[in-house]
């Protein structure tokens, strides 16, 4: 009769450390997308200027 109680608490435990692992990646995931939109967006609005010439470019020693 142990072993069965044993058995019970080892997959309720296993049961929840799986759904926290679950709920942990999809929040890393929906995380990771809204990072990527937001630099996307972010890109989008500035306007890109051409890199300065060497002949414009400060002295330096």
């Amino acid at each position: 009769m142990t072993d069965e109680t044993e058995k019970s608490e080892k997959a309720g435990i296993s049961g929840k450390a799986a759904l926290a692992g679950a709920a942990i990646g999809s929040a890393a995931l929906a995380a990771a997308l809204l990072y990527a939109s937001h630099r996307r967006d972010k890109a989008k609005k500035q306007p890109t200027s051409p890199p300065p010439h060497p002949e414009q470019a400060p002295e330096t020693d």
